[in-house]
C-alpha cells in the first residue's frame, strides 16, 4: 500500500504521520498520478492547525508533480505516462494521489517534475499578485515583503520583468544575497533597520506603488505607511499570523489607498485563465526569464521537519517532498 502523511488531529508538527493509506482507482474525470515531489507552502501550516478548517483525517498538500497511472472516465486530454502538475487539489504529501483531471496542466519536456512541483502555487499567487491585482507598469516602485521566501523570490522577478523598481524586506544576510539575485534592487533587512523609514528614504517620501504582504500581522501597519496616495496593500498570507479588524477611514487617512485581499482560487475561475497563467510561468521558466529556487528537499516521512524548519524562519525559496 503506498504511504501518505495523515493528520487526524489539528496542532503542530508533531500530527503529521507517515502511514499507509488505501488508495483507490480514479474515478470519473480523475487521475491517479504517481506523485514525483509535492509543494510545501504556509497554506499547509494553517490547514494543520485548523486556522483554515479542513475535514479530519485528511491528507495535506495542494501541490505536486508525477505521471499518470491511471485515468477515469471521462478524461480526454490526459493518457497513462503523462508527466502533470497540479495546485489546489489536496492530498499531495503522498506517494499516490487522485486529482481531478481539470486541475491538471501537461508539464512541458523542458521542465522537470521538481520545478513543476515548486512553481505551481507560488508562482500562480506571485503571477496574480503582479499581472491582476495590481498589475505592475514600467517604472513602479513596489515592496516585497519576505522577498527571499518561495513566493518572494518568484514575485520579484516576475516585478521586475514588468518593469518595476522592487524593494525587498528580509531578515538575513543569506536571505538579502538570495533577494539581491532575484533582481531585487534594494534590500531593508528589517532586524536592522525600519522598513517604514528606510522605505520612504528610498523613495524619497513619496511611498511604494504597490505593497505585496504575505506576512501579516507585523508587516500590515507599516505597509499601509509606505503606500503612494492611491495605492494598493495586497495582503495575501499571513506567515506572523492574522491581521486583527481594521477600521476602514484607515485607508483614507493613508491617502485613499486600497487594500486586497485576494486568494489563489479566484484567480483560476475558468480553464482558461488557468492555462493563461500557467502558460506563462512555464513559458517564463523554459525562456530562461524565471528561475525556481528549490532550496529544500525532505524524504515524505520527514514533512514534520519541513513544517518546523518553514514555520521557524529557517528556510528560502522552495521547499519540496520527495516520496
Amino acid at each position: 500500500m503506498p504511504k501518505a502523511i495523515v493528520v487526524s488531529e489539528n496542532g503542530g508538527p508533531e500530527v503529521l504521520i507517515a502511514a499507509e493509506v488505501d488508495i483507490s482507482g480514479p474515478g470519473a474525470g480523475s487521475l491517479l498520478v504517481r506523485v514525483a515531489a509535492a509543494g510545501v507552502n504556509y497554506i499547509d501550516t494553517y490547514q494543520r492547525t485548523g486556522a483554515y478548517p479542513v475535514p479530519l483525517p485528511f491528507t495535506p498538500g495542494l501541490e505536486g508533480s508525477g505521471t499518470v497511472e491511471a485515468v477515469g472516465d471521462g478524461v480526454t486530454d490526459f493518457a497513462v505516462g503523462d508527466r502533470v502538475a497540479w495546485t489546489h487539489s489536496i492530498g499531495s504529501y503522498a506517494e499516490q494521489v487522485v486529482i481531478p483531471a481539470t486541475w491538471a496542466v501537461p508539464v512541458p519536456d523542458e521542465v522537470d517534475d521538481e520545478t513543476a512541483a515548486a512553481v505551481l502555487l507560488q508562482g500562480l499567487t506571485a503571477h496574480y499578485l503582479s499581472a491582476s491585482t495590481y498589475p505592475v507598469q514600467e517604472g513602479d516602485t513596489v515592496l516585497v515583503h519576505a522577498a527571499a521566501g518561495g513566493v518572494g523570490l518568484l514575485l520579484v522577478q516576475l516585478a521586475k520583468a514588468r518593469g518595476a523598481r522592487v524593494i525587498g524586506t528580509v531578515s538575513t544576510p543569506d536571505k538579502e544575497r538570495l533577494a539581491r539575485d532575484a533582481g531585487a534592487d534594494e534590500v531593508i533587512r528589517y532586524d536592522e533597520q525600519d522598513f517604514v523609514a528606510r522605505t520612504k528614504e528610498l523613495t524619497g517620501g513619496e511611498g511604494v506603488a504597490a505593497v505585496y504582504d504575505g506576512v501579516g500581522a507585523t508587516t500590515f501597519d507599516g505597509s499601509l505607511q509606505v503606500l503612494r496616495r492611491r495605492g494598493v496593500l495586497a495582503l495575501f498570507g499571513a506567515a506572523s499570523g492574522p491581521v486583527p479588524p481594521v477600521d476602514p477611514q484607515r485607508l483614507n487617512a493613508a491617502g485613499s489607498v486600497f487594500l486586497a485581499r485576494p486568494t489563489l482560487s479566484d484567480h483560476l475561475a475558468t480553464p482558461e485563465e488557468t492555462r493563461w497563467r500557467v502558460g506563462e510561468l512555464f513559458g517564463a521558466i523554459t525562456g530562461g526569464d524565471l528561475r525556481v529556487s528549490v532550496t529544500g528537499r525532505y524524504p515524505l516521512v520527514d514533512a514534520r521537519r519541513s513544517h518546523e524548519e518553514l514555520e521557524g524562519r529557517l528556510t528560502t525559496g522552495k521547499l519540496l517532498l520527495i516520496p
